[in-house]
């Protein structure tokens, strides 16, 4: 199987997506490991960061810091979303979950538009390459019988210029691309990290989002792949991770069970997730009714003064729910 990098460089420009025809080709490839590492090493939007340079009224961020970390679960509503965000004042963004080229979301680039509406910079990757329109949920939401691009990843916001954006591929397993996936997808999970400037020097901030179709072992697994990412990033500056950890997935929702909180702490970084009793998820418009509330979001941080987290109800002004998790934010007061 080939090896694929772990830590995957920026482009200026738009990624390139395969057309549709060449995607309806690989619907009739072999779906075993050895193929899907195979496309992997070839498609380049699948091994780069869109990142494109953009005009800011900042290019150092002051403290105290506004920190938010938000599966938005594909994004249906960037407006309603980026209002969100703009209510809580959020600096620093770390999203998950959102479509770029998707029929379900309207062909929208939801994290550029966001960004847009926010006046941030950003920097996308692509976690999964979607050869499906989704599931039958989501068809409802589709106007399209075709995804323009097919993108669903992560993305990292910044009211200040984000510097060396990368991608950190956490895993290279193609479980989602075998037979017996739910879903018929190229990738796997992933973050994205970039450096930003504050007046104390940079920050490392990373958007993550860990395997939910896996046990705590695996993701432990995924956690130590990020933790050496970083270490070889941060160059010793401090750093904030947050994001969909899926955490207590394999275990009825007990997350103290997740190893990678252990190997968290080894590493030196601090856990914030708001009250431990509150859960991170909710019904949404596509996850209807979820059997119970699950705490899957949280913050780590090293060398960060972190003076409160807290768990935003993800609701538009008319009660809509934005998302089947919650809005996180996590406040900093400066370095240690």
């Amino acid at each position: 199987m080939t090896n694929l990098q772990t830590i995957l460089p920026a482009q200026a420009g738009d990624l390139t997506a395969p057309g549709v025809d060449e995607r309806e080709a690989m619907k009739a490839l072999l779906r075993d490991r050895d193929t899907h590492a195979e496309l992997m090493a070839r498609l380049s939007c699948m091994n780069r960061v869109e990142a494109p340079p953009r005009a800011l009224s900042r290019t150092v961020l002051d403290f105290p810091l506004t920190v938010a970390a938000w599966n938005l679960e594909r994004c249906l509503f960037p407006k309603q979303s980026a209002a969100l965000l703009k209510h809580e004042r959020a600096n620093i963004v770390l999203l998950s979950e959102v479509d770029d080229g998707m029929a379900r979301t309207g062909q929208h680039h939801t994290s550029a538009e966001i960004a847009d509406a926010l006046g941030m910079a950003y920097a996308f990757g692509v976690e999964f390459l979607e050869l499906g329109l989704g599931s039958p949920k989501e068809l409802g939401f589709a106007k399209d019988l075709h995804n323009a691009r097919g993108f669903h990843g992560n993305a990292l916001l910044a009211a200040s210029a984000i510097h060396t954006p990368v991608m950190i591929r956490l895993d290279h397993d193609g479980h989602w691309f075998v037979p017996e996936s739910p879903e018929h997808r190229i990738g796997g999970r992933c973050a994205i990290a970039g450096a930003v400037l504050t007046m104390a020097g940079p920050l490392l901030a990373v958007s993550v989002h860990l395997e939910s179709n896996a046990n705590a072992a695996f993701r432990e697994r995924q956690m130590n792949v990020l933790f050496d990412a970083v270490d070889t990033l941060a160059a010793g500056f401090p750093v904030i991770v947050g994001g969909d950890l899926n955490t207590g997935l394999a275990d009825d929702g007990d997350f103290e069970k997740e190893g990678l909180f252990a190997r968290a702490a080894d590493r030196g970084y601090a856990r914030h997730g708001g009250p431990l009793d509150a859960m991170t998820t909710r019904a949404s418009l596509i996850s209807t009714a979820p059997k119970h509330g699950w705490k899957l979001d949280w913050f780590l941080t090293r060398g960060l003064m972190v003076t409160g987290s807290r768990i935003v109800p993800a609701l538009a002004p008319d009660e809509t729910p934005l998302s089947d998790h919650e809005l996180m934010i996590c406040e900093i007061a400066g370095f240690e």
